[in-house]
């Protein structure tokens, strides 16, 4: 059983963090928190328990922060103590090959979507009752009890197989290309930041990044809301010709105040001393990148009133973020993490079920977003493509696949 993996080494994370961003190939190494490596023969643990065996993963942006330690080691999910290793890979599309005794859930031979098996232990893989309020509700990346003693799951996308409990794996569906299973889970994040909190028909809507999930929750919006006049803030042009490829009404190309003012019908007011503000700014922004810059930017080109829902996850602390803005002009700054469950137009259900219901109703185009497919074995020629780190080419998705 092969897997790449960091373990929360503090001396070795601490070094990561200072070498990895002047050599990046510095994570391959003996000294960094990365592993990558066989680890034996792995049993199942306990009856409700599988295998299987991946045939493809996605590398996210959450993949590299945590190898090349962009994430902080004092932000809060490093506390928990239930987190000491980190198998990367989520972005699965998996086939059973193994099933416990008490298995329900898959038969041998079924094709599966990595559910919650990257966040981490919960009451349904721990086996706890009764449950947590989190876990009742179906909200599992919550778990109150995610660290208490119990069986973890091993192995990830990255790798060649994973043991899991059956809860943390999701079927998908047959009618599913291998390509749209391999997307489902990204297109599921920006499901969920969208319904998290939807436009109003009519809305002004601004989407900022142009990474993949940008492009897809500007997707998602025109698939779910099509009457929402949506922006996409894209720096590169391989990436504003996917965004209006995939329904954006206007691009914005730069941090341009004046622009932004235009677009969203308002006024733009310079400062001497800052980068002014728009009044009367987007209805609505959703920060797919959610960084200090971008999360700066959006409390300030968001109207008085709006809703700015960071579906980006920046995991280190922002300490000089501009908050005046959600007092000044009562903005609401919400947050959002992976996916679960979502409810629209009264219906409430796995974000994955409203994924497939976007594919078999041909509302989700994903042609050309997959640009880059590597086999598992080049996985650091993978990994230095989706970094960026050897030159800059135009990608959006880069996959390994058997």
């Amino acid at each position: 059983m092969r897997a790449i993996y960091v373990d929360k080494h503090i001396p070795r994370v601490l070094l990561t963090k200072a070498i990895a961003p002047l050599w990046k190939d510095f994570v391959w190494t003996p000294l960094s928190a990365a592993r990558a490596g066989s680890l034996g023969e792995v049993p199942l643990p306990g009856p409700r328990w599988i295998r299987v065996r991946n045939e493809s993963c996605g590398i996210c942006a959450s993949d590299l922060s945590l190898l090349f330690v962009k994430a902080d080691p004092s932000v809060a999910p490093a506390a928990l103590p239930g987190l000491s290793r980190f198998y990367l890979g989520h972005e699965t599309v998996s086939v059973v090959t193994e099933i416990g005794p008490g298995v329900t859930r898959f038969r041998v031979g079924d094709r599966v979507l990595m559910d919650t098996h990257f966040a981490g232990a919960n009451c349904e893989t721990l086996e706890i009752e009764p449950k947590c309020r989190h876990c009742a509700e179906e909200d599992y990346h919550f778990c109150t009890n995610k660290s208490e003693a119990g069986q973890r799951g091993i192995g990830g996308g990255f790798g060649d197989t994973i043991v899991t409990h059956e809860s943390a794996m999701y079927p998908a569906p047959a009618h599913l290309t291998q390509d749209q299973a391999a997307l489902s889970e990204p297109i599921s994040i920006a499901v969920h930041g969208v319904l998290k909190h939807p436009p109003k028909p009519g809305e002004k809507v601004l989407v900022i990044g142009a990474g993949i999930i940008g492009l897809l929750t500007t997707m998602v919006i025109k698939a779910f809301i099509p009457e929402a006049e949506v922006t996409t803030l894209a720096r590169y042009p391989h990436q504003q010709e996917m965004a209006e490829r995939l329904g954006a009404d206007h691009i914005l190309k730069g941090e341009d105040y004046s622009a932004v003012a235009k677009l969203a019908s308002g006024k733009f007011f310079s400062a001497p001393l800052n980068k002014g503000l728009v009044v009367g700014g987007f209805d609505l922004i959703y920060d797919c990148v959610a960084n200090p810059q971008t999360t700066n930017t959006s409390l300030r080109w968001v109207r008085a009133g709006g809703t700015v829902v960071m579906v980006g996850s920046h995991m280190a602390p922002m300490p000089k973020i501009d908050l005046t803005p959600i007092w000044y002009h009562k903005v609401t700054l919400v947050g959002t993490y992976g996916h679960g469950m979502n409810e629209w137009n009264g219906d409430r259900k796995h974000t994955y079920e409203w994924v497939f219901d976007g594919f078999e109703k041909g509302l989700l185009n994903i042609d050309g977003l997959i640009t880059h497919r590597f086999p598992f074995e080049e996985y650091k020629h993978a990994v230095a493509l989706a970094n960026g780190h050897k030159g800059k080419p135009k990608a959006i998705k880069v996959m390994m696949q058997v």
